[in-house]
């Protein structure tokens, strides 16, 4: 299996100057390898949503490291930067953010435009294996909740990502829905070797996950029992 743990080592962010400074993130030590899928839970506030963009690369820590199969991501240029999050990570947002207008199978093969992409997952293929080949000509509009997330899912794995960052997949989810896409999330993770960071406000769904860490203040904690 190709090495790409993620790895952030010592990393802060602090926002503002001066006297009005925020720190979102606090010396954090984090290492996520591939087929692991870690959850970060913590209240409004506390700096996940930070946690994810650093690692994934939209923003750049304040100080300290992040690496991706040994490759530390403050040493790329933009533009390799750019094409280590198109081609090397996959994101999902709370909101699936699909395009109003295109038919499920068209919402995965849009990555695809962007740019080449060595040995993507073939869109009709994956679609059934999220359980939504059936709704292949469907637009998010004609889709519910739950089935806007897990074609969110399935747009950010046709490139094969190395990682999937996802942030609060279930926070507009029922229970049953919640543990289906989360489910989903762990079993794509084992099988592509993946490595995944799920930041989420519910409990009910960490027994998917192979660790969780609380994170407050900026600070995060070390795994918690279960």
């Amino acid at each position: 299996m190709t090495d790409h743990t993620l790895v952030l080592d010592q990393v802060s962010l602090v926002h503002g100057d001066g006297d009005e400074t925020i720190t979102a993130l606090d010396s954090v030590d984090l290492r996520v390898g591939p087929g692991e899928i870690v959850a970060i839970v913590g209240p409004s506030g506390a700096g996940k949503s930070s946690l994810l963009a650093v690692a994934g690369g939209p923003i750049q820590p304040t100080s300290g490291a992040v690496s991706l199969g040994g490759t530390e991501l403050s040493g790329l240029s933009r533009r390799q930067l750019t094409e280590l999050r198109r081609t090397r990570i996959g994101f999902v947002f709370q909101t699936s953010n699909l395009v109003p207008a295109l038919k499920a199978t068209d919402q995965l093969r849009l990555p695809l435009t962007f740019g080449k992409v060595t040995n993507p997952r073939d869109p009709k293929e994956l679609l059934e294996e999220v359980g939504m080949s059936h709704k292949a000509k469907r637009r998010p509009n004609q889709l519910s909740g739950g089935e806007r997330q897990r074609l969110g899912i399935a747009r950010a794995l046709v490139t094969r990502p190395q990682v999937l960052l996802v942030d609060e997949p279930t926070a507009a989810l029922d229970r049953q829905r919640s543990q289906d896409v989360v489910a989903l999330l762990a079993r794509e993770t084992k099988a592509q070797g993946v490595t995944t960071i799920v930041v989420t406000h519910d409990h009910d769904v960490l027994h998917h996950c192979d660790r969780v860490h609380e994170m407050i203040d900026g600070k995060l904690g070390a795994p918690a029992l279960r």
